[in-house]
């Protein structure tokens, strides 16, 4: 299955495996991508050692060497990493490549899909509920500004579909069993009243558990996303691990490049990722 990142506003993984690190040195570390377009500086969070180390055992093993911007798409982001790109033919389809393992999710409230944000690709949630990155997949964020009142409603729908989860979840617990047996012939006969009154009977709980879960935009991702823009729709789905610091017009440059029905570009774009010393 592709390793994506999703383009909508709605949206068993292998297990981390040990491999020998590339310990970060002390510090920020940069990274310097460079492609035909210029060259694309960014700096690996330390708040995510998990993927920052995996990001540069990468790196130091050449594995970022040579290989194709595979999927482009303007106002949204930039995608490579998978090293069947490296030999592609022209129209093949990529986005399935990685090595054997994945990189458990290392979300952070205070990094998030601003304009230039560095983030781990990975499975679908059918597959990785756990929302497990790629091992080698990664993009860089384009995006686009987005209007103060579409973050709220974004807020909202996120809310609602927590408030959905939470409620699944509470009914499949041991102590709801009868409960369950209840909704599932009310949803079946298409017994609104009756789900709706397990509904109240669970509320306390739910809002219990919501509490804990509420979505809700910073003041400063509210602040990027209306002036540089970005991806909300992404923020706690992917981990963020890292930041351009220089070379935001060469990310332009790339999604703008016309691409096939797979997003992957017609002139390919070859890249290769050194560490910054």
């Amino acid at each position: 299955m592709k390793q994506v990142i999703h383009t909508c506003l709605f949206v068993s993984a292998l297990i981390f495996s040990s491999f020998t690190l590339f310990k970060a040195p002390s510090g920020t570390v940069k990274i310097k991508v460079e492609t035909p377009m210029g060259n694309i500086v960014a700096v690996l969070y330390d708040e995510t050692p998990l993927h920052r180390d995996n990001f540069l055992k990468n790196i130091k093993e050449g594995v970022y060497n040579n290989l194709l911007f595979h999927r482009c798409i303007q106002e949204f982001m930039i995608q490579g990493g998978d090293p069947g790109s490296r030999e592609a033919k022209p129209g093949q389809v990529l986005g399935n490549g990685g090595l054997n393992y994945t990189v458990p999710a290392e979300f952070r409230k205070e990094h998030f899909h601003k304009k230039g944000a560095l983030a781990a690709a990975r499975m679908g949630d059918d597959v990785n509920p756990h929302k497990a990155s790629s091992s080698t997949q990664f993009y860089i964020v384009q995006g686009k500004v987005f209007e103060d009142n579409v973050l709220t409603m974004m807020e909202e729908r996120n809310n609602q579909q927590i408030r959905n989860a939470i409620f699944n979840e509470i009914l499949q617990r041991p102590e709801n069993a009868e409960m369950l047996k209840e909704a599932i012939a009310a949803s079946q006969k298409g017994d609104q009243a009756k789900i709706q009154e397990i509904v109240t009977k669970l509320t306390p709980a739910i809002e219990e558990e919501f509490a804990k879960r509420k979505f809700s935009f910073s003041p400063e991702q509210r602040k990027a996303y209306t002036t540089t823009g970005g991806a909300p729709h992404l923020d706690g789905a992917y981990t963020v691990f890292g930041e351009v610091i220089e070379g935001l017009d060469v990310i332009d440059k790339i999604a703008a490049e016309k691409t096939d029905g797979n997003s992957r570009p017609l002139n390919d774009i070859r890249f290769s990722i050194s560490i910054v010393q």
